[in-house]
């Protein structure tokens, strides 16, 4: 949540492939269909707000290994790394992961003095149901995930829990060249959850910068879009943007909320180096 999300970190790529060794055995044959697993790298850069509600913005670039696994139940792809625990012809159940970079709080003016905000890494169940599939290449599903943001420093504190209901219209053509994807939402965090980014405790309060209690609730709407093209059977492009409301934000009287909107922005490349001949399911 303080930037953009990485769908595939060097530490959530170690664990997909470790969970990927223990499941294959007890996995049958796969049907028919794409690589049952593809590795490669991912570089991408982005710029966003430092954090939910901050008038200084983090730049960064980086490039990392891609793990690509379709298991029955494991799965680790563009979209993210999740174990599949049920699934229908309209709802899935599963548990997925994202990984948000951190923000130094030399490098917010607001925050100067108080500690850095680290990597947090997020995980819980989700469920997907599939609204409507207005064409063959389309289809519209509401997503309602319930997640555990756990601080990737310090002792590995639990920070929370964050609850982030969407609804997502995806689309693409035949051949599988275009992807592209929209998408509408709300992101509410438990009081733990907002301390961490608003609170502001008495031993680090100034004269511009008063003591602060934060409070569970609304963090803010958001609006998402994102268009992705393969170029060739190996590479493929990306970019998103998106738009974060904080207007209605639970804790807007913070001395450290700023801003009461924010917008992302970003750009990357996949590269496939190997992949399976096994196929995976579909």
């Amino acid at each position: 949540m303080t930037s953009f999300q990485l769908r595939l970190s060097p530490c959530i790529a170690m664990l997909a492939m470790m969970a990927a060794a223990s499941a294959q055995a007890s996995v049958p044959e796969p049907a028919p269909g794409l690589p049952l697993w593809e590795l490669g790298l991912f570089g991408g850069a982005a710029s966003t707000p430092a954090y939910p509600g901050a008038d200084d913005r983090s730049t960064r670039a980086l490039v990392l290994p891609l793990v690509i696994y379709r298991g029955k139940v494991l799965r680790a792809d563009r979209s993210g790394i999740s174990a599949r625990l049920f699934n229908s012809d309209r709802v899935e159940f599963d548990l997925g992961f994202a990984l948000s970079l951190p923000a130094r709080s030399d490098d917010v003016a607001v925050r100067q003095g108080m500690p850095d905000l680290n990597s947090l890494l997020e995980f819980g169940p989700r469920v997907k149901v599939l609204l409507a599939e207005p064409t063959a290449t389309s289809r519209v599903r509401l997503e309602l995930p319930l997640r555990v943001p756990v601080e990737l420093a310090g002792g590995f504190r639990r920070e929370g829990l964050v609850f982030e209901p969407r609804v997502v219209f995806e689309a693409g053509d035949r051949a599988g060249k275009w992807q592209a994807d929209a998408s509408i939402g709300a992101m509410y965090g438990n009081t733990r959850l907002n301390q961490y980014f608003y609170e502001v405790a008495p031993q680090y309060a100034t004269a511009a910068r008063p003591a602060y209690r934060a409070d569970g609730g609304m963090m803010m709407t958001r609006l998402g879009l994102s268009l992705s093209r393969r170029l060739s059977p190996d590479w493929r492009v990306f970019g998103f943007t998106r738009y974060d409301n904080l207007s209605h934000a639970a804790n807007r009287d913070s001395p450290l909320f700023r801003k009461t909107s924010g917008l992302s922005v970003g750009a990357g490349f996949t590269w496939v180096i190997r992949r399976s001949s096994a196929r995976a399911w579909e």
